[in-house]
Formats: C-alpha cells, sequence, structure tokens
C-alpha cells in the first residue's frame, strides 16, 4: 500500500513539475531581431507587465531565414524580416504562419503601412507580416545651394553640374523611374515592360552623367562629401539626411515628389512558434506611441506607431515633421518582393551607365 502510495506521490510530482516546466516555457518570448529594435528598457518594462521573459537574437534577414529554414521554423516565437523577403522564403521553406489580425491593435498602426505590408506579405490568402520599423531613401539637399530639388531628376538640372552623389545601385534605377511617370514596382512581373523602365532611366542616367561629383558607395563618404559642400544634393537615407541637418540647418532631407522609397521591418511568426499570446503582447506593447517613440531613439528609424513622432527628442521630432507631412507620408513607395532575373537586368543597366562617357 505504502508503495502504491509512494508511485502516485511522484506521479503527482512528475506532473506539477512537467506543468511548471511548461508554463515557464511557455512564458518565454524568443524574439529574432535587429540591432537596438529591442532596447533593454522597453524588455524590462515588458517583462514587469506581463510576466513574459524576453530572450533576444540579434540577426539579419539572410541570417533569419537560414536560422528558420534549418529548424523547419521551430527556435523562436517572433521574427522581424524585411516585408520584401517574407512571400519567397514561405514559398521556398514553409518556415512562417499566417497572422491573425484579430489579435493585433491595427489601430495604433499607420494605415499606408499597414496596407502595404499587407498586400506585400500576402501569400495564398494569408496575412504573414505586420510593419515594425521602418526607414526610406530620398534626397538629401542643400537649401542655400540646391533649393529647387524636390525629385529624383531634379539631380540632373544643369545648375548642379558636378555636384550631386547618388549610387550606381537598384534604389537609384526605381527613384528615377518615379519621378520618370513610370511604375516600375507595378512592371515587376512583366520583363519586356520593365526593361522598357530601365532603357529609359539609362538614357537619363547618361544624359546627366557630368553632374555627378562621385558615385557613393559608402555613407561616411557621402556625409563627408555633402558636409564639405562638393556636394549641393545626393540621393540617400533619411536618417543620414538629418544627421547632417542637426549640424547644418541648411541641409535637409526631402520626401522626392514622386514618392521617397520605403523598406519595412516586419513581425512575423516562426511555423513552430510556442509562444504565441507572448508574441502577439510584444507586438500590441512596442506599438504603444511611447514606446515605439524608445525604440526609435534606439534603433535610429521610426516605427509604424502612429502618433509615435510626438514622443522622440524635440530636434528629430521637427526634422521628421519637415520630411514627411502626411501626403509625403502617404506617399511612400513601398518596395515590394523582387521577382528573379530583375536582379540581373539591373546590372546591366548599371554596368553601362557606369562605362558611359
Amino acid at each position: 500500500m505504502r508503495s502504491l502510495r509512494y508511485f502516485k506521490k511522484l506521479a503527482v510530482i512528475g506532473a506539477v513539475a512537467s506543468a511548471v516546466s511548461f508554463s515557464a516555457q511557455a512564458e518565454t518570448l524568443r524574439l529574432l531581431t535587429w540591432g537596438g529594435y529591442a532596447p533593454q528598457d522597453v524588455v524590462e518594462q515588458f517583462e514587469q507587465e506581463t510576466g513574459v521573459t524576453v530572450k533576444i537574437t540579434l540577426s539579419n534577414n539572410e541570417d533569419m531565414i537560414s536560422k528558420l529554414r534549418a529548424t523547419r521554423g521551430a527556435g523562436f516565437d517572433l521574427a522581424q524580416p524585411s516585408q520584401d523577403r517574407i512571400v519567397s522564403a514561405q514559398a521556398d521553406f514553409n518556415i512562417y504562419k499566417p497572422m491573425d489580425l484579430s489579435k493585433i491593435d491595427t489601430a495604433k498602426i499607420i494605415p499606408s503601412m499597414l496596407a502595404a505590408t499587407q498586400k506585400n506579405t500576402e501569400f495564398e490568402g494569408e496575412v504573414y507580416g505586420v510593419p515594425h520599423v521602418w526607414g526610406t531613401s530620398g534626397l538629401i539637399v542643400n537649401r542655400s545651394t540646391a533649393s529647387t530639388v524636390k525629385d529624383y531628376t531634379d539631380l540632373c538640372d544643369d545648375s548642379l553640374q558636378g555636384s550631386v552623389s547618388y549610387r550606381l545601385k537598384r534604389p537609384t534605377l526605381i527613384g528615377f523611374a518615379f519621378a520618370l511617370g513610370e511604375d516600375p514596382f507595378a512592371a515587376y512581373d512583366n520583363p519586356d515592360q520593365y526593361q522598357a523602365i530601365l532603357d529609359k532611366v539609362e538614357t537619363r542616367l547618361i544624359e546627366c552623367k557630368s553632374n555627378v561629383k562621385a558615385y557613393w558607395s559608402g555613407g561616411d563618404a557621402l556625409l563627408n562629401l555633402v558636409r564639405s559642400g562638393e556636394v549641393s544634393a545626393a540621393m540617400a537615407w533619411d536618417a543620414g539626411g538629418w544627421k547632417l541637418n542637426a549640424e547644418n540647418p541648411d541641409i535637409r532631407f526631402v520626401a522626392p515628389a514622386s514618392g521617397a522609397l520605403g523598406w519595412i521591418d516586419t513581425f512575423v511568426l516562426p511555423r513552430k512558434t510556442k509562444a504565441e499570446d507572448a508574441a502577439y503582447r510584444w507586438i500590441n506593447f512596442v506599438m504603444q506611441p511611447e514606446i515605439a517613440a524608445r525604440i526609435t531613439e534606439s534603433a535610429g528609424n521610426f516605427t509604424a506607431a502612429q502618433g509615435s513622432d510626438e514622443f522622440v527628442n524635440d530636434t528629430l521630432k521637427t526634422q521628421f515633421k519637415e520630411s514627411f507631412p502626411q501626403a509625403a507620408l502617404d506617399n511612400i513607395n513601398w518596395y515590394p518582393p523582387v521577382p528573379a532575373g530583375l536582379e540581373e537586368m539591373e546590372g546591366k543597366v548599371l554596368d553601362r551607365v557606369k562605362a558611359a562617357n
């Protein structure tokens, strides 16, 4: 009898231990993210308010896909790939699961960014991502010497001979295409149409090649060219423009009339997440405007949380509002997934532009 009671007691202890172990596991959120997106003070507040422990692994797009592919979607509960890297990875490797938007307070998210991410992460009728951190490329302009520059093609103005800069990379092709009245993203699935747009852009870039002081490849080198006054206008990224503006009020980041080019890092659920409820709690927590502003201060880029710009430091708040009034914010052209074959087409155009006299 004592033996029977002993084994029953062991069974109860084992069951309790298993429940405790499962509970502990369920209360840990394993987050696969970028540097700056989960600052320590935000993590500590979330843990204190929810009782959920956050375990952070820093990564990038290629590494996120590699890690989740190796485990078939296991090992993490929430990941943050860019929106244009989700559909192809899901189609090839089946590493994500659809988002349940009813569990997300979507009213906290900027509508145009939510719509763009829903469109660009939809696969087989399901949405796989919601927006978090975003940034753009557009124009850095010295108003004292290049005040007329308001769109990408204005970099070709005769008054700017030898004083502009941009990269010989895809963003330049895409930006010039939009400024020339084309929609390159709409032509992504039509190679002939896309090539016709690239031909038009190639002609324009070769025509105004004498305006180029240098094709920049490193961010620091570009910022120094603008600081020194050697470059009056450039195609570059928003945070770089704001950094220069803090040093020289005449230099601004300008959202081009045809639309800044935008990237979005998202939230996605790995297919074998073990803490889905905690993942949704984290998303809703960090999309609160005050919390989102702290992430902006940490990461250097804004989030898709509505109204978060009101809570960042005064300098960044002013810079953001000058660069992105609501119309400019809604006019951002968000990068969609890139179909196979386009990069080769673009590379040939860029090579010809570089070689042209």
